[in-house]
């Protein structure tokens, strides 16, 4: 069971594949400092630009694996279909899947994909791997679905030559709470009584979609175009200044350096901190030895950036139950989804 890693960012996808014994052949990212990482983790440095890759020059591989950047589609020819995506990196990675043909394809991306460039960039996707000859499914996962306590939603759509993957297969673990995941002891960071506002216990609840428990706010000052008397609800609402109780879940990891965590309030010692880098990671599933980036910034944007273990590993299991490596009579060129009436006729 044979894998490509492209976009591969730090391993996220590669490390949840190869719990479940799958190998990686070859492997794809365009950032120097994130090539380092991977080189350090898994031995190996991925190749550089995908637009410079020659498909004959990567082994056989089952399953091709990517978390494609989102770029605007022409679709001046409106066949929404493979023509529609050149001079853009999803249609090198079409070139690879056309000229491989794998049994399997996975990409993920951030969920608002589905709306981007009114829908129509979406609609091109899915059209595209059908006329590439692969049944295709699409779901919205969220990591705290998956034994995380992040509220983190990405869009994985499953492309397969032989049958078709159910996401309904798929096992769900809800996660327990952040601090079930905290570091013992550590130089924690901090900040001041006087630099945040909890707010009343009547008024704080664990939100039932997300998980999130918004406990309060900092005092930051300086905001512009404030208007008088709004001053709260102007620092409630903007994200990087809200503070959680780790009794919830965390919000998304962003790749930011400057927002990539979130301030967490921990009852027992009725303190507000960050989270530390090490809890970063592993509320994304990478194991306690991955060795990380030595640039502080560099860390942050990684972890931000990628995809998380838990999905990826689950996927992965799923592909080899549901028998998706195994030639059947299932006719190719279907797409199944919630999201059909996406697509133009």
């Amino acid at each position: 069971m044979k894998f490509i890693d492209l976009f591969c960012g730090i391993g996220g996808f590669r490390i949840g594949f190869e719990r479940n014994n799958f190998e990686c052949v070859f492997s794809s990212d365009f950032n120097s400092k994130v090539q380092d990482t991977y080189e350090t983790n898994f031995g190996e440095r991925p190749y550089g630009d995908i637009t410079k890759i020659d498909p004959k020059d990567i082994p056989d591989f089952d399953v091709l694996l990517g978390g494609f950047p989102c770029q605007p589609f022409s679709i001046s020819g409106k066949k929404l279909g493979f023509e529609d995506t050149r001079g853009t990196l999803f249609f090198d990675v079409c070139n690879i899947i056309d000229f491989k043909k794998p049994k399997v394809v996975v990409l993920e991306n951030v969920q608002h994909l589905i709306n981007h460039d009114k829908k129509r960039t979406f609609s091109v996707i899915l059209r595209s791997l059908k006329d590439l000859g692969y049944n295709v499914t699409y779901k919205i996962l969220n990591t705290k679905d998956f034994g995380l306590p992040q509220n983190r939603q990405r869009i994985f759509i499953i492309g397969t030559k032989y049958g078709f993957f159910d996401f309904d297969k798929i096992k769900i673990i809800k996660s327990n709470p952040l601090n079930d995941f905290l570091d013992k002891k550590g130089n924690f960071e901090y900040i001041d009584e006087d630099e945040y506002t909890l707010l009343d216990s009547k008024y704080v609840k664990v939100q039932p979609d997300s998980g999130l428990k918004f406990i309060g706010y900092r005092n930051k000052t300086g905001f512009r175009d404030v208007r008088p008397n709004s001053e709260h609800l102007n620092r409630v609402h903007r994200q990087p200044n809200r503070i959680y109780s780790v009794d919830g879940y965390h919000p998304t990891l962003p790749s930011q350096e400057t927002s990539g965590r979130f301030f967490i309030y921990i009852p027992k010692e009725n303190k507000v901190r960050k989270l530390t880098i090490n809890e970063c990671y592993r509320i994304m599933g990478f194991p306690e030895d991955y060795i990380k980036h030595p640039t502080n910034g560099e860390q942050y944007r990684q972890i931000g950036n990628s995809v998380s273990v838990s999905i990826t590993e689950e996927i992965s299991r799923q592909i080899i139950e549901q028998n998706l490596l195994e030639k059947t009579n299932e006719p190719s060129g279907k797409i199944i989804g919630d999201l059909r009436e996406l697509l133009f006729d």
